[in-house]
C-alpha cells in the first residue's frame, strides 16, 4: 500500500508520461533556476530528480528574481524518441524543451511569442498533425476560463494556425486551465482543473473530433475528505494497462504537495478516486495498493555535504544561475560569494544568489555548519526561510567583531521583483568565525533559529516566526552569503554540510 500524499513537497501542476517501465514527471518552478524539475520513478510513488528542462531563461529580467513569473504548469510528452516539455512563460510565450536523453541536456527553444498563453500541451493525432491546447492567465489577458486550440507543426518550432475556443467555462467551470489532451478508444480526453487551485475540482471533457464539440463532466472533487482542490496534474496508463491521474493539493504555506489516484473508466468516462459519498463523482484516496511492488524506493536528496564538482539537484538560484555565485571546488564545503546588489539594497527578496531548496516534509529541522570568511564589514553567511514572511539566520561583520544576525523580512509586492522591507531582530555578539546554525519546522506552521558553538548544544536566538508561502510557491529554504551594507567584498560564507532531518513523527525540539 501507499499513502497519500506521495510527496509532501511543493511540486506544482505535475505531468507525468510512461517511457517503457519507467515515468517521468515534471512540475512548474516558477523564477526560481535551474527551472522545470524532471522527476523519475519506477513505481508513481516513490521518486528522484535527475534532471531540469531548463537551465536558465534566455531574458535580463530573470538575472534578478522576478517572482511570480517564470516557468508555469509545464506538459511532457515523448514522440518519435524525443522528450518535448511544453512550458509557458506568461510574459513572454509557450517555449519548448527538447531532448533525446532524460538526463541529458534540453535545448529550450520559442514556439510562439506571446503575453497571457499559459498551460500548454502537445497532442500529435493519428493523421500526422499536430495540435496545442492551452488556457489563459487572468493577471496577463483578463481570461480565466476558457480552452483554445491551435495547430502546430509537428516538431513543435511554430504555430499553424489562429486559436479556435474549444471550451468556454465561464459559467461551468470558472479558472478553467492546466489542460492536458489524449485521446483514448476511439474518443479526445481533456483533462482539466476547474473552480481554483485551493477549492476548484478536476473535470474532463471528451470528443469524437479534436476540435470538438467536446461534452463536460466532473471526475473528482473534494467531498467529504480533507483534501482540498484536488485536481491538476497528468493521466498515465501503467505497463498492466491500470490508468492513474497524478495532481496536486494546495497546503498553502508548503505549496502543492502531489497526490497518486487510481483511475479507471466507466461508459466511456474517467472515474478518478473512489465513491465515497453517493454522489457519482470521485473522491481523492487516502491510501491505495501500489502500482508495482519491488521497484526501487526512490528519494528525494535534502542533505548535502557538497562533495562533488557542482551543486546537487535539490538546490535552485532565485534568479538565472551565473558561475561567480559559488564555488565548491577545490575546498572542503560549499563557498557563497558575499556578494552585493547592484540595482537595490541587498535584502533577501531582491537576492539572485539565494541559494533555495523545496521542503520535502511537513515537519523538520535544517542544520548548517557555517564559516565566515569576512573580508569587510557586513559580509554574512546565513540560512533561512523564504516567503512573504520571512526570516535568516547568519553570521555577519561588524566593526567590533562578529555577531550572529537575525534579520526578519515583509513583502509588501509579491509579484516580479516586488518590495520588501527587513529588520534586524536580535544580534548577538559571537567570538570566532565558525557556528553550527539550525533552523527548526514545526507542525504548527511556525520556525525557529538556533545556534551552537559547538555543534552539540544549542540555543535559541529569536521569536518564533510564521511559516509563509511565497509568491505562486511554497516556502522555500534558503542559504545565503551576502554584503548587507552593499559593499563589494571577496568575503565568503562556507558551509561545510546541510543536514535535513525529517520530524514528521514528532515534533521538532533542540
Amino acid at each position: 500500500m501507499y499513502q497519500n500524499p506521495i510527496l509532501y513537497a511543493d511540486y506544482s501542476d505535475p505531468d507525468v508520461i510512461r517511457v517503457g517501465e519507467d515515468y517521468y514527471m515534471v512540475a512548474s518552478s516558477f523564477a526560481y533556476l535551474p527551472g522545470v524539475p524532471l522527476l523519475h520513478s519506477r513505481d508513481l510513488v516513490h521518486w528522484e530528480i535527475i534532471n531540469y528542462c531548463v537551465r536558465s531563461l534566455p531574458f535580463k529580467k530573470y538575472d534578478r528574481p522576478s517572482h511570480g513569473s517564470g516557468t508555469w504548469a509545464p506538459s511532457i510528452r515523448v514522440h518519435e524518441g524525443i522528450f518535448y516539455v511544453f512550458i509557458p512563460l506568461p510574459d513572454e510565450g509557450i517555449f519548448v524543451a527538447t531532448s533525446t536523453d532524460p538526463y541529458g541536456e534540453f535545448k529550450l527553444h520559442c514556439l510562439h511569442e506571446v503575453k497571457g498563453w499559459i498551460d500548454p500541451c502537445p497532442f500529435w493525432d493519428e493523421d500526422g498533425r499536430a495540435y496545442m491546447v492551452f488556457a489563459y492567465a487572468n493577471s496577463r489577458c483578463g481570461i480565466k476560463h476558457r480552452l483554445d486550440l491551435v495547430e502546430i507543426d509537428p516538431q513543435c518550432t511554430k504555430v499553424l494556425s489562429e486559436p479556435i475556443t474549444i471550451f468556454d467555462g465561464e459559467q461551468l467551470g470558472p479558472t478553467t486551465e492546466g489542460p492536458k489532451l489524449y485521446q483514448y478508444q476511439g474518443y479526445y480526453y481533456i483533462l482539466m482543473p476547474s473552480g481554483g487551485v485551493a477549492t476548484g475540482w478536476q473535470s474532463v471533457l471528451r470528443s469524437k473530433s479534436v476540435k470538438g464539440p467536446y461534452e463536460y463532466r466532473i471526475v473528482m472533487h473534494q467531498g467529504n475528505t480533507d483534501v482540498n482542490g484536488p485536481h491538476q496534474g497528468g493521466w498515465v496508463t501503467a505497463v498492466d494497462g491500470k490508468h492513474w491521474f497524478l495532481h496536486f493539493q494546495d497546503v498553502h504555506e508548503l505549496g502543492r504537495i502531489t497526490h497518486l489516484q487510481p483511475m479507471c473508466f466507466n461508459n466511456g468516462w474517467p472515474f478518478i478516486g473512489t465513491e465515497q459519498n453517493g454522489d457519482g463523482i470521485g473522491e481523492p484516496v487516502r491510501e491505495w495498493r501500489l502500482p508495482k511492488v519491488g521497484e526501487p524506493e526512490y528519494q528525494i536528496a535534502t542533505s548535502d555535504d557538497f562533495a562533488g564538482e557542482r551543486l546537487g539537484l535539490q538546490w535552485q538560484w532565485q534568479a538565472n544561475p551565473k558561475d561567480f555565485f559559488y564555488s565548491v571546488k577545490g575546498h572542503k564545503g560549499l563557498r557563497l560569494s558575499c556578494l552585493s546588489n547592484e540595482t537595490r539594497d541587498n535584502l533577501l527578496w531582491y537576492a539572485p544568489n539565494a541559494l533555495t531548496q523545496i521542503p520535502q516534509h511537513q515537519a523538520f529541522s535544517m542544520t548548517a555548519k557555517v564559516r565566515l570568511q569576512g573580508h569587510k564589514k557586513g559580509d554574512m553567511a546565513a540560512i533561512g526561510m523564504i516567503g512573504h514572511k520571512y526570516a535568516y539566520l547568519g553570521m555577519e561583520k561588524t566593526e567590533s567583531g562578529q555577531a550572529l544576525n537575525l534579520y526578519t523580512g515583509t513583502v509588501t509586492e509579491k509579484n516580479f521583483e516586488g518590495k520588501a522591507v527587513e529588520t534586524l531582530s536580535v544580534s548577538l555578539p559571537y567570538e570566532g568565525d565558525t557556528v553550527t546554525l539550525r533552523l527548526e519546522v514545526y507542525y504548527s506552521k511556525m520556525y525557529r533559529f538556533a545556534w551552537s558553538a559547538d555543534g552539540i548544544r544549542y540555543n535559541f536566538l529569536g521569536e518564533s516566526q510564521p511559516l509563509t508561502r511565497a509568491s505562486w510557491t511554497g516556502a522555500k529554504l534558503c542559504l545565503w552569503s551576502a554584503n548587507k551594507l552593499n559593499c563589494l567584498s571577496e568575503g565568503y560564507g562556507e558551509y561545510e554540510f546541510i543536514h535535513i532531518e525529517d520530524r514528521s513523527n514528532g515534533e521538532a525540539g533542540v
